[in-house]
């Protein structure tokens, strides 16, 4: 039966070393999922502690439980800080050190003590809290993966509760001093759901990875590398089939004499003033549904919920906004005016094509009107920026 025990202690420290290596390559090729180098961290420490554990199983003494429950307390401390690191971006090695210090405070001193049963009983209990708090970390963010997350959750809280029955087992046998490692169905039991767990956990921190990836390469696909707003693609296919109603409005907008900028100052200096604009875009309203690269100099904004003359209002704050700034180019300082264009749905609905295009029409009023302005479609009379009597 120990041969069996020490078989199964040996597949589960392979098993952990699998995955172990697994995690790493996985984080080696997206440096950017950095909890899972923290898994890697905390999965050294467990594998440490099970060849610990299984020297202790084959010549008992103090020194070997009390190495192996602290290389075990700090790798399931460590995971549950990278569940943690997941869900929250946070770095984890403050909360990891913290818990794993309170943990061996807690268990050691039962062990040197010579009470193993009422330490590896703690052991146990601690590491299901863990184990299950892990899981509850993973099911909290299950939107943003629900196959593999709700999954890793479910393995994490089983693999606690096999944890559970080893206590429980050593409780109900009164088992407080022992002298050696237990030896009962419960521990066989753990060790087999552990195998299981970390083999599934592995394959669905891969199925993770690989979702996390699809979703980059998308947002890479529908964001404009330069301002971090939506592109002409991803704006169409999120708004291209929506019918517009009069409560929604689109704004197009577009810098003034961009190209002389270019001309004048080189395209860093006109970068810089795609960015402020995209930044001072997003300012000053709650309004906004959608913000957009159409391309070049020519931005879109969405507005949703919005009063008739409410959209022209937050046009003027806007363009006035930018009007003000000062980019400090290099030694330069460059102040730049934008023309803008409004148009709102109709009450039986457009389609977003349609308004957009009206917006645009707009917009090619309020430039050859002199720029500096913001057009309103269907609106006799342009509104000059220069007035400040039209503000809001």
């Amino acid at each position: 039966m120990m041969l069996d025990y020490q078989s199964l202690l040996l597949a589960l420290g392979v098993s952990a070393a699998c995955l172990m290596v697994t995690l790493f390559g996985t984080w080696v090729s997206r440096r950017t999922d950095s909890f899972l180098l923290t898994l890697v961290v905390a999965l050294c420490f467990i594998v440490s502690g099970i060849i610990a554990y299984s020297s202790y199983t084959v010549a008992t003494g103090i020194l070997r439980v009390s190495i192996a429950y602290a290389f075990l307390m700090a790798g399931f401390c460590t995971t549950y800080a990278a569940s943690v690191q997941f869900r929250t971006g946070k770095k984890p090695w403050r909360l990891a050190t913290a818990l794993t210090v309170a943990a061996i405070l807690f268990g050691l001193p039962l062990l040197i003590a010579g009470f193993d049963g009422v330490g590896l009983i703690v052991m146990n209990i601690l590491t299901a809290l863990l184990l299950t708090g892990t899981g509850w970390q993973y099911w909290r963010t299950r939107a943003e993966a629900p196959g593999p997350l709700c999954g890793m959750a479910v393995l994490y809280v089983l693999s606690g509760l096999s944890f559970v029955l080893c206590a429980g087992v050593l409780i109900s046998d009164g088992n407080w001093v022992m002298g050696h490692a237990p030896d009962n169905w419960a521990e066989n039991l753990n060790i087999g759901v552990c195998i299981a767990g970390m083999t599934g956990i592995g394959s669905l921190s891969l199925a993770l990875h690989q979702w996390r990836m699809a979703a980059h390469h998308r947002r890479e696909a529908m964001t404009d590398m330069l301002t971090g707003l939506l592109n002409r693609r991803a704006l169409f296919e999120e708004h291209g089939t929506r019918r517009i109603g009069p409560s929604t409005a689109v704004v197009v907008f577009d810098i003034d004499r961009f190209k002389s900028i270019n001309d004048e100052h080189g395209h860093a200096a006109g970068d810089m003033v795609l960015k402020t604009f995209a930044e001072n875009l997003l300012q000053g309203t709650s309004h906004v549904k959608t913000a957009a690269r159409l391309g070049g100099e020519e931005f879109a904004l969405i507005l949703d919920n919005v009063l008739p003359g409410r959209a022209e209002r937050i046009a003027n704050d806007i363009a006035r906004r930018f009007a003000a700034r000062e980019i400090l180019v290099g030694e330069c300082v460059v102040m730049c005016t934008v023309s803008a264009g409004v148009s709102t749905g109709a009450a039986g609905g457009q389609s977003f094509e349609t308004v957009l295009g009206l917006a645009d029409g707009a917009l090619y009023e309020a430039k050859r009107a002199g720029r500096n302005r913001v057009e309103v479609a269907g609106y006799l009379r342009p509104v000059d920026l220069s007035d400040t009597r039209s503000s809001a």
